[in-house]
């Protein structure tokens, strides 16, 4: 498949009606925090937007969109957008009315859509009940719930989430296959055909306002990695939707396709999403995670919010891993984080302190979950990070002693004694957890709880039931 023009080369050709460069697009003038009525349509009339995509997710993560052409945006930013909630499982028929309620903030146009003739810009939506009040079934509100409970004990919640992903050639009909577009490995330069394409995506996510810091190929063939900048836990959650959503578009362009898959193959590393997070102070602005006398230099407060997750980490499970595929990324033998235990060179253990350069450990103490992966909803991923962290805050629970052994070669007995369990074997195990978990379980809220129960009983009974190609190949001559 010919690759059609790049981002780069679309920016190029809309230069006429675009006078921005590639670095001093729209959020050099506007920050991301105090977006207006009036900045919108502004920049509606200077990028020449004909239409505008309304987005928000459902449970699972998957992106929804309602558009508009641009004519109706300011009626939809003064009064909304109404939308059918039934559609997508957020109510019943008899109550399918719900309303969207779209963060100016959030306004962002679509790269892919400049110099065409329907250039497209896209606001990130929050989902209310008919009369205004908050759905309490919307995950960007259920991640607000936790925020604002951090914010209640004096904390700004910041995560920075490493999404890992696959990139695989496509048939002759477009569809996906299981051939990685090259064969390189981790950090590969000469090999690594994905170079290119790993650029176009950085200077799209920049025009779309997330920040990217660095990129990479990763381990396995066809793999890769780009981070972006930390964020407040609301906006990176955001950020996480607009990442996924540009990858697959750009990919797609290149004939490519993007999954965010936890494990695609057999036998080599999978994808993860590894959260580094850390909790600033609202009154000092400092952050609550740094101590330079602490062990690996945290404070007794990072490690009360390790403990807490430590605690909760199969509960958690069900929505940081949220697939049957989850688990066979969560496996010994492929650097999967299953085990238990925190440390800081030990990237056997659930939990890792970054090291960091004394110059700024102040500001960049953290520490880093290993165990999600991208195919869970961040808003609810980071909705239950928090909420297990500030758990462990608010009980004053201290953390197990680090470890820095190679916890993948102790025995069984060894693991006992040090008192290491593992992350939850599958999905069942992982939504049973769930069920018990009061904390964890709270922060879904009891209606979303039952439907996301339900959904992934279903789902785990569906594989559980079905009969793969392993077992035909296995028994077949029984």
């Amino acid at each position: 498949m010919t690759p059609t023009a790049t981002i780069q080369q679309q920016m190029a050709s809309a230069q006429n009606a675009v006078r921005a460069t590639p670095r001093e697009h729209m959020y050099s003038r506007y920050p991301r925090t105090s977006v207006t009525k009036l900045m919108i349509m502004e920049m509606v009339e200077e990028y020449g937007v004909r239409f505008v995509d309304m987005q928000f997710t459902d449970m699972n993560g998957v992106l929804k969109v309602v558009t508009v052409p641009v004519h109706k945006l300011e009626d939809g930013i003064d009064n909304n957008v109404w939308f059918d909630g039934s559609s997508i499982g957020f109510m019943s028929i008899s109550e399918s009315d719900m309303v969207l309620k779209p963060d100016l903030d959030t306004f962002a146009v679509l790269p892919w859509t400049l110099g065409a003739k329907d250039v497209t810009a896209r606001l990130i939506c929050d989902v209310l009940n008919p009369d205004g009040t908050p759905f309490e079934g919307d995950p960007r509100f259920i991640l607000r719930r936790q925020v604002e409970e951090a914010k209640k004990l004096g904390f700004e919640s910041f995560m920075g989430p490493e999404l890992e992903f696959f990139l695989f050639k496509t048939d002759a009909e477009g569809k996906p296959t299981l051939t990685p577009h090259d064969n390189a490995g981790y950090f590969d330069q000469n090999t690594d055909e994905g170079l290119a394409l790993r650029r176009e995506m950085a200077f799209a996510l920049d025009i779309m306002g997330v920040e990217v810091e660095r990129m990479h190929h990763e381990v396995a063939a066809g793999q890769h990695e780009i981070n972006s900048k930390y964020a407040n836990a609301l906006r990176a959650a955001d950020d996480a939707i607009s990442f996924k959503l540009t990858l697959k578009t750009v990919a797609k362009r290149h004939g490519l396709h993007a999954t965010f898959m936890p494990k695609p193959m057999f036998g080599v590393n999978g994808s993860g999403m590894h959260v580094h997070q850390s909790l600033f102070s609202l009154s000092e602005g400092v952050n609550k995670f740094y101590d330079e006398t602490g062990t690996y230099g945290i404070s007794t407060l990072a490690q009360s919010y390790i403990a807490g997750q430590l605690v909760h980490i199969r509960a958690m499970n069900a929505v940081m891993n949220p697939t049957v595929n989850s688990y066979k990324r969560l496996v010994v033998g492929y650097e999967a984080p299953v085990n238990v235990a925190w440390g800081q060179r030990n990237r056997s253990a659930l939990i890792r302190i970054p090291r960091i350069s004394p110059a700024v450990a102040a500001k960049g103490a953290r520490i880093e979950l290993r165990c999600p992966d991208p195919s869970a909803n961040p808003y609810l991923a980071f909705a239950v990070m928090l909420a297990a962290g500030l758990d462990g805050i608010k009980k004053g629970l201290a953390a197990p002693a680090p470890v820095e052994e190679n916890i993948w070669k102790l025995s069984p007995e060894q693991m006992k004694k040090l008192g290491i369990r593992t992350v939850a074997g599958n999905l069942k195990e992982a939504i049973d957890e769930l069920e018990k978990d009061e904390v964890i379980r709270g922060v879904l809220g009891e209606e979303t709880f039952q439907k996301f129960y339900t959904a992934k009983l279903n789902e785990w009974e569906s594989f559980r039931t079905s009969v793969s190609k392993w077992e035909t190949d296995k028994y077949m001559g029984c």
